[in-house]
């Protein structure tokens, strides 16, 4: 019995420190020593087993080899180094990559530039666009107006700057005179040759002047038809309670009046103007003009006074006719 104890003992593989994984083994002590652990197979297994089973090989409880060992770590470190290993909560202690990526370094660019984009909209956007943008929402005009200019400061600022010039500063209202009424004043009036002075509350619109020459040209075409003759006026002191008579004769033996010529409206800044001869035509012309401009005044335009006569009133500047300067005109 002892002979054969002493048999088998001399027949057990004795492990060396000399051990390497390039030496063969014989079939029994392949039997006894554990698998070949390679860096691959740390990738596709679960790191807490690899890191246990490094653990076991420090502590020599279960490999007896410290080239196996030493692989063991080596395989761990290059898993943790290559960064496709995520922390784990169940498993403390184990290597989180820093998850540089080139993908993760675009989403993280990405990510920012959004970020300052969001906060340039809230911290440095104008006030104005702001209040102009929410308007839209109950405004069908306004928002026509802006059309795709919305969230471009500088292109919503041109939008509503051209829709101003075009149809004057309050768009959203159809009255936009005064309530005030003009004061009229005449300075050494000479009705043959003699210029009519408008003075507005702020510089006209092109809607503005092209209203007002429209009503001078209206005034200027009656004139010229004869209709501002106080001589033939049959009418105007007669009682309309009974059929009234009406002398066509009369009114073809009185003596013609009517406009001789006029020049055109024109506007620099507040201040515009336009020169009349009336001709034959009488006073009555004047009062027509004054009862227009009341009714224009107080619905449209806002006229702060009408001057009649005089060369040159406000800042009025002979010569200056570039737009650029504020002159504006309308062709009558």
């Amino acid at each position: 019995m002892f002979a054969l104890h002493c048999s088998l003992v001399s027949l057990a593989p004795v492990f060396s420190p000399s051990f390497s994984f390039g030496s063969s083994l014989s079939p029994a002590s392949s039997l006894l020593a554990p698998p070949l652990l390679t860096k691959n197979s740390f990738r596709l297994g679960n790191p807490c087993d690899a890191s246990s089973y490094s653990d076991q090989n420090r502590n020599g409880s279960r490999i007896r080899n410290p080239s196996l060992a030493s692989t063991a770590r080596e395989g761990l470190d290059s898993i943790a180094g290559d960064g496709e290993v995520e922390g784990d909560a169940r498993c403390p202690g184990t290597a989180k990559g820093s998850g540089t990526t080139a993908r993760g370094r675009r989403l993280l660019k990405v990510r920012e530039e959004k970020r300052r984009r969001e906060y340039d909209r809230l911290h440095n956007y104008p006030t104005w666009a702001k209040i102009l943008e929410n308007a839209c929402r109950d405004d069908a005009e306004l928002r026509a107006v802006l059309g795709d200019s919305i969230g471009n400061p500088e292109l919503m600022r041109k939008r509503v700057e051209e829709r101003i010039r075009k149809k004057g500063g309050d768009f959203r209202k159809s009255k936009t005179g005064s309530v005030l009424a003009f004061k009229v004043s005449f300075r050494d009036f000479n009705p043959l040759d003699s210029f009519i002075w408008f003075e507005l509350y702020g510089a006209p619109s092109d809607r503005d002047v092209d209203l007002l020459g429209s009503v001078i040209q209206s005034w200027y075409v009656m004139g010229r038809l004869g209709a501002f003759n106080s001589s033939n006026l049959q009418l105007a002191n007669s009682s309309m309670d009974y059929n009234p008579l009406y002398d066509s004769d009369k009114a073809a033996q009185a003596m013609p009046s009517s406009f001789h010529d006029i020049g055109d409206v024109e506007f620099q800044d507040n201040w515009g103007r336009v020169w009349v001869d009336l001709g034959t035509a009488d006073f009555l012309a004047v009062d027509v003009l004054l009862n227009c401009l009341t009714v224009l005044s107080s619905e449209y335009l806002g006229i702060q006074q009408v001057v009649f006569g005089g060369r040159r009133m406000g800042d009025w500047e002979e010569g200056m006719t570039s737009t650029e300067d504020g002159y504006k005109s309308s062709k009558i």
